[in-house]
């Protein structure tokens, strides 16, 4: 057994996959982050338009699969569009493509997440950061979102634990993270699928694990008391 999984190690870039898993999640993250504080914005913002975009994009985007998310970045907006993001090798504009994909994804979750946050800040404290002349950017940003986050570290953990997980999808357009090499491991060597499965469950299980804890604890650290 432990001859095999040398083996395995030697033959196939096993910890080189895991590293674009984390990049992948890395980025995706903090876009998501970004991308769903602005989606939360436009929510509650006393501007329709803004509040009918943020609603119907939500709506939309979230019911749609992921797959054929993934999938429509790399078809529409590179092979019918000629979108490179910028790249030049396939790889690295699978790799773009693949993040703005979860970025547009996640960041539904994100928005969910911290408008639910924003329903536990009192309503007289934006009614008194109004009263004293304050817009309505300066009351999100100075006032509500700061506690918003902190109440919200738990269900985002949750968030991202799920973003981490579906950076395999990214395999359905050629990207080389640790689901596409998982898939060629096991048709080079059926005969070895239980510890090929072990070792990237395993994998997993390291990433997200940490992730849950450390998020964990910070949200009982910083948490708002009431």
């Amino acid at each position: 057994m432990i001859e095999e999984l040398a083996t395995l190690f030697e033959e196939y870039r096993i910890l080189g996959a895991f590293w674009v898993t984390v990049q992948l999640t890395v980025l995706s993250a903090i876009g998501s982050l970004i991308w769903g504080t602005v989606l939360v914005a436009m929510r509650v913002s006393p501007v329709p338009v803004m509040r009918w975009f943020g609603t119907a994009y939500i709506n939309v985007v979230r019911n749609t699969p992921l797959t054929v998310i993934i999938v429509a970045t790399s078809l529409g907006l590179w092979q019918t569009m000629g979108v490179t993001m910028g790249a030049e090798r396939f790889d690295t504009i699978g790799f773009r493509l693949a993040v703005l994909g979860f970025i547009a994804y996640t960041a539904c979750f994100v928005c969910e997440s911290l408008r639910s946050g924003i329903n536990t800040v009192q309503v007289g404290q934006s009614e008194a950061a109004r009263a004293l002349g304050l817009g309505f950017a300066q009351v999100l940003g100075h006032i509500v979102l700061p506690q918003a986050f902190r109440s919200v570290i738990g269900p985002l953990a949750s968030v991202m634990i799920a973003l981490t997980k579906n950076t395999t999808i990214a395999a359905a357009i050629g990207v080389g993270e640790a689901a596409l090499l998982m898939k060629e491991m096991i048709e080079n060597e059926a005969d070895l699928l239980f510890l090929i499965t072990g070792i990237f469950a395993l994998g997993f299980v390291c990433l997200t694990l940490p992730t849950g804890l450390i998020l964990g604890w910070i949200s009982n650290r910083v948490a708002v008391k009431r």
